[in-house]
């Protein structure tokens, strides 16, 4: 059996995890890797009811906010993305413990050692083998998030709910963007920027050049 792998999607809103999430995994999966694709918020059933008050409800004070995150995160570690590497699954997880230190640590203004405090007990120590920060710039990225929350005439896309990170102030967005320059050049070996701006295909392929380097 292989062993699994781990790896996780940040970058700020709109940087396009979601759909690199589906690319990269059929990807592997034509060169025959089992894959499971998930989230935070929202990995699990606790997850969803989570995510709902973390994005859509009403506003909670940060560190409530930092906690019910590590909550979700400690019952998504240990019902799904554990049991699947012990599978030897290839684990795609869009965001992670990063970006709870660039979004509760750099932009709220919350202590960074007590958030990766909560992230050591929340994950068990778990790391992710490889970190693909999505790099787009800040206006292009909050232009594409908040135009998803507008209705196509044609009907193709309905409504979505108001996310509370989406709409958060500019120097906030700016904050957290500083956060993921930071925690990428602490930690090169693990982090790599991948630039986000072009065809979902284009970032695709520089996705699939480093994800295939490391699993060589």
């Amino acid at each position: 059996m292989r062993s699994g792998v781990f790896i996780t999607l940040e970058g700020g809103e709109g940087a396009g995890k979601t759909t690199q999430q589906a690319l990269l995994a059929e990807r592997l999966q034509q060169e025959g890797y089992a894959c499971l694709c998930t989230r935070e918020p929202g990995g699990t059933a606790l997850g969803q009811e989570l995510r709902a008050l973390l994005l859509h409800g009403d506003p909670i004070s940060p560190l409530a906010e930092l906690l019910l995150y590590a909550a979700d995160r400690a019952e998504h570690v240990q019902t799904r993305i554990r049991p699947a590497l012990a599978a030897g699954q290839v684990v795609i997880c869009d965001r992670f413990t990063d970006s709870t230190l660039a979004y509760q640590g750099y932009g709220r203004g919350l202590d960074l050692d007590l958030i990766r405090q909560l992230n050591q007990l929340a994950t068990g120590n778990l790391q992710p083998h490889l970190t693909l920060w999505l790099d787009l710039p800040l206006q292009v990225g909050l232009e594409r998030a908040r135009s998803r929350q507008t209705a196509h005439l044609s009907g193709a896309k309905k409504f979505s709910p108001v996310d509370r990170m989406e709409q958060a102030q500019w120097p906030f967005h700016q904050r957290l963007y500083q956060g993921f320059q930071e925690l990428a050049a602490t930690e090169p070996q693990r982090i790599v920027r991948i630039d986000a701006q072009g065809s979902p295909e284009e970032v695709a392929r520089r996705i699939w050049a480093v994800v295939k380097s490391r699993l060589g």
